[in-house]
């Protein structure tokens, strides 16, 4: 896929970089670095976000583990260049998901907030379903 870069800060844009060669190696190890260790992370299954760094990681390493044939296709900039729009696709067993990543940074470029909404409503349950099995009860103790 040919990524067009937004017109972001370079600290921004550097985390950003980094985020997608993790992803692209599906490997989440260094993900603690880019992370700001307040950050809350707002999952499309639970009305309460989910406060520190280590509950986004917990989430984001679960989810890359669950997401099948995960794609990124489209990425957009706010205006002040410190957020990102990231649309993506995925599977979770046989049900076909589109999303968006919605990502804030600081000024250092460390992400500060990251809320992913799913749909339809069945890949969204079964997203649910899967990472409830896996962390729910270890991130419920971060709200």
């Amino acid at each position: 896929m040919n990524r067009q870069p937004p017109p972001h800060s370079d600290a921004v844009a550097s985390t950003l970089k980094r985020w997608h060669q993790m992803l692209d190696a599906r490997d989440l190890t260094d993900l603690p670095e880019i992370v700001h260790p307040d950050a809350v992370f707002r999952s499309p299954m639970a009305h309460t976000p989910y406060k520190s760094a280590m509950a986004l990681c917990m989430a984001l390493n679960t989810v890359i583990e669950v997401f099948e044939d995960f794609t990124y296709h489209r990425e957009l900039a706010t205006a002040d260049g410190q957020s990102a729009v990231l649309e993506f696709s995925a599977r979770v067993g046989d049900k076909q998901l589109k999303g968006i990543d919605l990502i804030r940074f600081n000024e250092e470029g460390l992400i500060t907030e990251f809320e992913v909404m799913v749909r339809p409503m069945s890949a969204l349950a079964a997203l649910g379903e899967e990472m409830g099995q896996r962390v729910g009860a270890h991130l419920k103790g971060f709200r």
